[in-house]
């Protein structure tokens, strides 16, 4: 029995998701056109659009009604005022924390410099700011759906593990149950935390709230203290074994060259890290260096889009056009188009809002799709098969 109602619950999670990632897609869609795009029923369509209606997910836009046709043909749409994600950002020197809409507006935000490297200190510190941004948002009558949190180094999820953080000084530290831990302690009511590599959480800010710019792939390098890449493959993260993957501030440049923070030497990081940059007579030469870096990740990833930032975009406004020149000059040698490069959308405030994403992020996929490209139908044993899941919608 247990089985049977555990299978049901994620056809539901499933269905429920199907719906939400239409509406995402689409923006406006009747009850009928949400059954007859996902191939669920009709009934399953209505008893479902109930249900993330009352919850705050979604809301009707009346204009069907107003023009006189009917409730079944009312425009749906994701509620952009009822519901959000709270997310902070550790960084090595502050704390930054806001809540976001499922539309990817920033409703709330805050920051504050980091008082200690020492985990129970930083867990302690960061749950006071997200019990104050979830206190701030039912102030304003928002709903929080759950917590993200991106941090400078390599998390692994399976064993909610931060592996190494070099610039904080961490390695192999139980940072989940500390945060869990620390948020009870502050008074936060239980909910979903997710935790994530700070470069990983801004990958996300721009691919969940970019309006479909990235269908199925995006890779964020974040430039700061640290130099790493988030990459979206496939619509999910791609985070490596035990969340090593994209730390290319420590992908080696030099052979033999400058000592690195993490014991290796000729990083990245040595080149065009923030202390790096400051060390330099012309900063900007550090986007050649990034040029460097993005031509090679576009060489081993192809991505639908590049994006750019972190404090030292803001610092040194220089090295962006520099980096893009960079790889544009790489692209010519070998006689093609060279990919888009841009800023951050948000700002400072990217790995803050992607780590709220995150959290929208795993609500949206309950399961791991087969492929991107190959919609394939969930079948549960035990359950009517009344399940679509449409890998390909973002």
């Amino acid at each position: 029995m247990k089985k049977t109602t555990g299978d049901q619950q994620l056809v539901k999670r499933i269905n429920r998701s199907v719906l939400l990632r239409l509406l995402r897609q689409r923006k406006s869609l009747s009850r009928a056109q949400l059954a007859n795009e996902s191939g669920l029923t009709k009934s399953t369509v209505s008893l479902l659009v109930r249900e993330l209606i009352d919850e705050g997910w979604i809301e009707e836009t009346g204009l069907a009604a107003a023009q006189g046709l009917g409730r079944p043909s009312t425009p749906l749409r994701l509620h952009g005022t009822r519901r959000a994600m709270v997310g902070a950002e550790i960084a090595v020197e502050s704390l930054r924390v806001v809540g976001v809409s499922l539309i990817g507006e920033v409703l709330w935000s805050a920051e504050e410099p980091l008082d200690d490297h020492a985990p129970e200190a930083v867990a302690r510190q960061v749950a006071a700011l997200l019990v104050r941004a979830q206190r701030e948002l039912a102030a304003q009558q928002v709903l929080v759906s759950g917590i993200g949190i991106g941090l400078p180094g390599a998390f692994d999820e399976g064993s909610g593990t931060v592996r190494f953080a070099p610039n904080l000084g961490w390695r192999d530290v139980a940072f989940l149950p500390l945060i869990t831990r620390a948020l009870a302690e502050a008074g936060s009511p239980p909910m979903a935390v997710h935790v994530q590599n700070e470069a990983d959480t801004a990958a996300l800010s721009e691919y969940e709230f970019a309006g479909g710019e990235a269908t199925d792939s995006l890779i964020f390098v974040t430039c700061g203290v640290g130099v790493g890449a988030g990459i979206v493959l496939n619509d999910r993260l791609f985070t490596g074994l035990q969340g090593m993957a994209g730390e290319i501030g420590h992908s080696i440049l030099q052979i033999d060259g400058l000592p690195c923070s993490c014991g290796r030497r000729g990083c990245a990081e040595t080149f065009l890290g923030a202390r790096a940059l400051a060390r330099q007579a012309e900063p900007g030469r550090g986007g050649v260096y990034l040029g460097v870096v993005l031509q090679n990740l576009w060489t081993t990833f192809n991505p639908g889009a590049l994006v750019v930032g972190g404090p030292s975009c803001e610092s040194y406004p220089d090295i962006v056009p520099t980096a893009r020149q960079t790889l544009e000059g790489y692209a010519a040698s070998a006689g093609v188009a060279a990919p888009t490069v841009r800023t951050a959308r948000y700002g400072l405030l990217a790995s803050a809002v992607g780590a709220a994403a995150l959290v929208l992020h795993h609500e949206l996929r309950p399961m791991h799709a087969r492929t991107a490209s190959a919609p394939a139908p969930v079948e549960m044993p035990g359950y009517p098969p009344d399940v679509a899941l449409p890998a390909s919608i973002h």
